[in-house]
């Protein structure tokens, strides 16, 4: 419930402070005596978008405070909770405007952005008009409108599940069907690669051995000769060994006749004799590896070439082919088995449409269902406001799938009986307009709580008994709650619980607008105004009293 609203150096406003309370309260005043400004105001501090040029001339800037109690289970907490800023059972919002347009918010003695104070805003203030009605007027809304008043949040939530899970399987059929598309654009590629790569099936490090056996063999036809020349030139016969061999054997022979000179050359032969078989061991060895066959060589190169050829084709290095060959084989593998996955997945798309299916049936016959309530409850609404033979109809029509189901909802209305139905902005007259937003609002709202209603004008258009009608069912609508009402109406403004009249006066050449609260003979004054104009009669204040008597 907003509690109070504090203005300062906003408009024509110089400083104003207001305690609404619960029930019907009441604004009144001549034409253009800023009842529209206090709306503006609320609005400015509710983070609504509206006029920019709000601080008062001559003022650094303009401030608005506004004061809410706020019930335990208020919703409203759930939005402070989300901005981190903790809630009481007061809740107090605070924006100042600076004239060059910068704009500061607080919540609580935090600050806080537009978007904070939109979001409250939704869940503290409700403002009906008969030019902007917050979503009465607006087809687009009409749907979740008539949700709310069935309480078909349940069915609402299964249908959005359920178009979550058709909306997941559509998209896995389609990431799957591009993949296979892509996939079978390059088959061709893909076997022709995959059959090379298997035909020279190269193996981790074999790139540089073949290398470094190539350049062996390369070089074994040069330096093989001079190798063979110095095996023979160690060897046995006539060569080092065997000459060696002699010569031992020769000093041997003669050791026992040498008194011992002999012993030491012997010794160092033999150790020679050992080096050099060593030696002829490493020539031989040598030679054995140079030895190959003539078209090993060419053997070699060719595959040597074959491992390079195919790695710069396919932009890898010679020792990653087998890894890239293994990557190719798998997305033939996923290319072989995508039809399979397709049909699979077309399994699942079929089966979340008729989960969907199901949802949303369930929600169609839910609002044609609430649709037959609805109308009924604005036909005993209606009778009331002097409107009896006009008909209120809601229309469910089956419209483009979606998360909220496949039903259009469209609020229309005739006038009277054979008359076309149409839409309710399109159809219906100012006075007719007021009294079917009235009606609908009194449907819609039946078990709204917390929520501060302010219609503004909402009775222009109607007089007499059907303005009085109009007064009787916003007094019915604020019962338990708060109801704000600007008015122009006599008939409306009687019943209110607490009634403030909105006067302008000029002091020193400056305008300044002000608003005071009533007590029961300036009541009477204020509703004689309102009867008569601006020369108020004895008849209009007896007048005034029958309306304030009931």
């Amino acid at each position: 419930m907003l509690r109070g609203l504090e203005i300062r150096d906003l408009l024509i406003i110089d400083r104003l402070e207001l305690e609404f309370q619960p029930g019907l309260n009441v604004l009144t005043g001549e034409t253009g005596a800023g009842k529209s400004i206090l709306l503006d105001s609320l609005g400015f501090v509710l983070g609504w978008r509206g006029r920019a040029d709000l601080v008062r001339t001559g003022a650094e800037q303009g401030e608005v405070t506004a004061v809410f109690d706020l019930a335990a289970d208020h919703p409203a907490r759930a939005v402070l909770e989300d901005a981190g800023i903790e809630a009481e059972d007061e809740l107090i919002l605070r924006r100042i405007n600076r004239a060059d347009g910068r704009k500061t918010a607080w919540v609580n003695d935090r600050r806080a952005s537009g978007d904070v104070l939109r979001a409250l805003s939704d869940t503290l203030i409700e403002l009906h008009g008969q030019q902007d009605d917050r979503g009465l007027l607006n087809p687009r809304v009409h749907r979740q409108l008539l949700d709310s008043f069935g309480g078909m949040s349940g069915l609402v939530d299964r249908s959005h599940l359920a178009w979550k899970g058709l909306a997941s399987a559509r998209k896995a059929l389609a990431q799957a069907q591009d993949a296979l598309a892509a996939a079978q654009a390059e088959e061709e590629f893909l076997r022709h690669a995959v059959g090379e790569l298997d035909k020279l099936d190269p193996q981790p490090g074999e790139e540089g051995a073949l290398d470094a056996r190539r350049r062996l063999m390369q070089s074994a036809e040069r330096i093989g000769e001079d190798i063979t020349k110095a095996h023979q030139a160690l060897g046995h016969g006539e060569g080092a060994e065997g000459r060696m061999g002699d010569a031992l054997r020769w000093l041997e022979g003669a050791l026992a006749q040498s008194d011992g000179a002999l012993e030491a050359p012997i010794s160092a032969l033999g150790r020679a004799m050992v080096e050099l078989g060593e030696a002829v061991q490493g020539v031989e060895t040598a030679l054995d590896r140079l030895s190959f066959n003539p078209h090993e060589l060419e053997e070699a190169e060719e595959r040597l070439f074959a491992i390079r050829g195919l790695a710069r084709k396919h932009n890898v290095q010679p020792d990653e082919l087998g890894d890239f060959a293994q990557e190719l084989r798998g997305r033939l593998k996923a290319l072989d088995a995508g039809a399979g996955q397709i049909e699979t997945l077309q399994g699942f798309v079929t089966e979340a449409e008729q989960v969907y299916a199901i949802a949303t049936q369930a929600l169609t016959k839910a609002r044609k269902k609430a649709a037959a309530a609805l109308d009924a409850a604005m036909g005993a609404e209606l009778a009331p406001l002097k409107m009896e033979r006009a008909v209120f109809t809601t229309l469910v029509e089956p419209s483009e799938a979606g998360p909220d189901g496949a039903d259009a909802v469209t609020f229309t209305v005739a006038t009277n009986p054979g008359a076309p139905s149409g839409p309710l902005n399109k159809i219906a007259s100012g006075g007719e307009l007021s009294r079917f937003l009235l009606a609908l609002k009194v449907c819609l709202t039946r078990d709204a709580q917390g929520v501060t209603m302010i219609f503004d004008e909402i009775d222009r258009g109607v007089g007499g008994a059907t303005a009085d009608a109009v007064g009787r069912r916003l007094k019915s609508l604020s019962d338990g709650g708060q109801v704000l009402v600007v008015t122009h109406s006599p008939q409306v403004a009687a019943l209110g619980g607490h009634h403030w009249r909105v006067q302008k006066a000029v002091t020193n050449g400056i305008t300044l607008s002000t608003v005071v609260s009533l007590d029961a003979s300036e009541r009477v004054d204020e509703l004689a105004r309102m009867i008569s104009g601006d020369t108020v009669s004895d008849a209009a204040r007896e007048a005034a009293k029958e309306l304030l008597n009931g």
